[in-house]
């Protein structure tokens, strides 16, 4: 359900998307340009098949609140005289880990930026359903380590510079976002909290580090398993040791940094909290049925348990980890009112 907030600038976007956009849309489908503010890149040309105008305007209101805010943070940048050429569009051929999250679907003429703990794994299971290339009925029979191997999907950063680019101008370009802390904490509770074997490798690895780094007097069993890392204790190692410029795992990184959605227009923005929606408007795009993208009764989410976790952390932390996913909070629309009751000044 959106809020009230976005539900006015929705209604706005539409009222101006009316006014300055004459088109037409049939049973057919017809294309159109989105008029865009001054000085933004403009967009390519999209196929539109029949779909209702205000839901056309929640993706064109996401997107103008993106540009809104990354022109913000630049002015923001060189007020403070920091580099902000990794918000540049010449800048992402310089990096790999942007170009190695974008999938390439030369089929429906499709780059997806995958963000992990964001329906990742079913967007990806749906990509390759639709490609044809494997013998399921239906995309959920394919098993979710599979979709994550190397070398299953083509990425960007196997094409050359030219063909990229190229790609970049003219297929049609996705990103599906999600509360920052939403996601940080699915991404702990299925890495460092669960008692499975797929968890082992984060608590081996990273658990055990946290727990002797930042546990007083620590058993000698946790210091070798790394199983039981609080989220007080993964929060603090976030807010020290990676800080708002430093590296993470892909799992909790921020997606500003995995996508570079200010250097790279991307031509639909979806959003979690709205993804059944948001994926029946791309495949209907496509030409694909809406069955494609496998249904539970409700998305996997952790909004109910927020204030559980985040209530464990002092005032400070909290600023902390704000501040290092600031840049996600403003981008998106998202802010901490609505989940943990209260701003953070």
């Amino acid at each position: 359900m959106t809020s009230l907030p976005e539900k006015v600038s929705v209604l706005t976007a539409l009222f101006l998307f009316l006014m300055i956009s004459l088109i037409y849309i049939g049973n057919q489908g017809s294309k159109f340009q989105i008029v865009t503010s001054p000085g933004a890149p403009p967009l390519k040309e999209l196929q539109v098949k029949g779909i209702d105008l205000l839901e056309r305007a929640v993706f064109i209101e996401r997107q103008d609140r993106l540009q809104r805010e990354c022109q913000t943070y630049k002015r923001r940048q060189n007020a403070l005289q920091l580099n902000v050429s990794h918000y540049t569009p010449e800048a992402i051929w310089d990096n790999k880990e942007v170009l190695d999250h974008i999938i390439v679907d030369q089929k429906h003429q499709l780059l997806y930026c995958y963000v992990p703990k964001v329906a990742c794994t079913n967007w990806k299971r749906t990509l390759l359903y639709l490609s044809g290339s494997t013998n399921v009925t239906k995309p959920i029979d394919i098993p979710s380590d599979y979709v994550h191997r190397t070398g299953v999907f083509p990425k960007l950063s196997n094409f050359s510079e030219e063909h990229a680019a190229h790609m970049l101008k003219t297929f049609t370009t996705f990103l599906i976002v999600r509360h920052p802390f939403e996601r940080l904490l699915s991404a702990y509770r299925n890495k460092l909290e669960q008692k499975s074997s797929s968890s082992k490798y984060f608590q081996t690895r990273i658990g055990r580090h946290i727990i002797k780094t930042y546990r007083k007097n620590p058993s000698n069993h946790s210091l070798q398993y790394g199983h039981d890392v609080t989220f007080s204790e993964f929060a603090t190692y976030l807010g020290t040791e990676n800080g708002p410029g430093g590296e993470y795992n892909e799992h909790w990184k921020p997606i500003h940094q995995l996508c570079a959605p200010c250097a790279i227009r991307y031509d639909i923005i979806g959003k979690y909290e709205t993804l059944y929606d948001d994926a029946d408007y791309l495949l209907h795009q496509l030409g694909e049925p809406t069955s494609a993208f496998p249904r539970y009764a409700h998305p996997s989410n952790t909004t109910a348990t927020l204030g559980k976790y985040f209530g464990t952390l002092s005032v400070d932390l909290l600023r902390k980890m704000y501040s290092v996913y600031e840049t996600d909070f403003r981008l998106f629309g998202y802010n901490l009112q609505e989940f943990l009751g209260f701003e953070i000044d």
